[in-house]
């Protein structure tokens, strides 16, 4: 038996954000154990802690159908699961975690936890902004942005547009594919006063046709902006309305660094037969 908690990540309220299943004794467990349970589980990614001799705990993380080196919503639930079992407890505020994107740093503040995300890598793309449906603000603009997952990112008019967003998801799942991209990412300027941007992620190829709320599509985001000399030292993003949730997503962008962070509330607690 494996202790197992299911926490909402970018909200204080269940059920508004995005889970993510974090086993928390994942010591043991071979790469096909945890594929097999994280297709079980069946949401957009599950976590397994284990020791590490570099960092506090060691993450792994799988989506239903691959194993990812870094995702943001992931990391900042594991932190907090973490924490809440005993398994890791911050010094100075501070927390290490090992994954397959190195040893990040995390700070637990508050009521929320940020990392610091891996350094995106950025290309920007040419002749292909309206390849996927998407009506892209001019001047049209899209980066191919890795930061464990690899974010295609472009930039909607308003709000509404962005809301009534309905793409293509097999033409959406062929087109990301055949580009190297886990999926898309499109924001908008919010017009609300308590959030400066609008998310929506689409990543159907690895079988999440929209990510509720999504830390590495977000990152993606934030270095987008920045790419363009556009980037506000703090800003606050808002996700998941279309799928009946409602996250908050925390971003600071420091130099060279970007930090992303979020709440979090446990929804579930018990134990796997694994």
């Amino acid at each position: 038996m494996r202790r197992f908690q299911q926490i909402d990540v970018f909200t204080r309220r269940p059920f508004l954000g995005n889970p993510v299943a974090v086993v928390l004794d994942g010591e043991g467990l071979e790469s096909a154990d945890m594929q097999r349970i994280a297709r079980w589980t069946n949401l957009s990614e599950t976590t397994f802690l284990a020791p590490s001799k570099s960092g506090d705990y060691r993450l792994r993380i799988f989506t239903p159908r691959h194993e990812l080196p870094f995702a943001g919503h992931p990391t900042i639930g594991s932190a907090y699961a973490a924490i809440r079992a005993g398994i890791a407890k911050p010094r100075d505020g501070e927390l290490k975690q090992e994954c397959g994107a190195g040893l990040l740093t995390l700070r637990a503040e508050g009521s929320k936890i940020y990392v610091r995300s891996p350094r995106p890598r950025i290309t920007e793309m040419k002749n292909v902004a309206g390849a996927f449906g998407v009506p892209l603000a001019p001047p049209a603009r899209l980066l191919k942005i890795d930061v464990g997952p690899v974010w295609l990112v472009g930039e909607m008019t308003d709000a509404a547009a962005l809301a009534a967003l309905k793409p293509d998801m097999s033409a959406l799942a062929e087109w990301t594919t055949s580009l190297g991209a886990t999926g898309v990412t499109v924001f908008a300027p919010s017009g609300e006063p308590d959030c400066a941007l609008h998310v929506r992620s689409f990543a159907p190829a690895g079988g999440v046709p929209e990510d509720p709320v999504c830390g590495s599509g977000n990152i993606s985001v934030a270095a987008y902006l920045r790419h363009f000399e556009r980037a506000s030292r703090a800003y606050v993003a808002r996700q998941g309305m279309q799928l009946g949730r409602d996250g908050r997503v925390y971003m600071r962008v420091e130099g060279e660094d970007i930090w992303l962070g979020g709440e979090a509330v446990a929804c579930v607690e018990g134990t796997l037969a694994a």
